[in-house]
């Protein structure tokens, strides 16, 4: 039988994963994918509590409105970071993180 523990437990997992791929990797693509992955941890905790009504009754649809609006904010912050990599790309001919200082003051 599968609980609410076993979301959560399943969630820790991926969002420290994604912290450790923020924290550890020196590409772009790979900080956007483990903050997609940090992402998906959190729909998964949002489905887990839908299902097992931890929304203020059993089987609420709030946790499956929010997990909708989290996938439209992290493809709208894909987007967004995808253009500004592939134009730090062109300029820089790097998606290396510690070579990008074009911000710097």
């Amino acid at each position: 039988m599968i609980s609410l523990a076993h979301f959560q437990v399943l969630a820790y997992i991926l969002f420290c994963l994604g912290i450790y791929g923020v924290l550890a990797r020196k590409s772009t693509v790979l900080v956007l994918m483990s903050i997609e992955l940090m992402l998906n941890a959190v729909n998964i905790n949002l489905i887990g509590y839908s299902a097992f009504g931890s929304f203020g009754g059993s089987h609420t649809a709030l946790g499956q409105v929010i997990i909708v609006f989290v996938i439209t904010i992290a493809a709208a912050e894909l987007a967004l970071a995808i253009a500004i990599i592939l134009r730090l790309y062109r300029e820089r001919r790097s998606v290396n993180v510690d070579e990008i200082d074009l911000l710097k003051g």
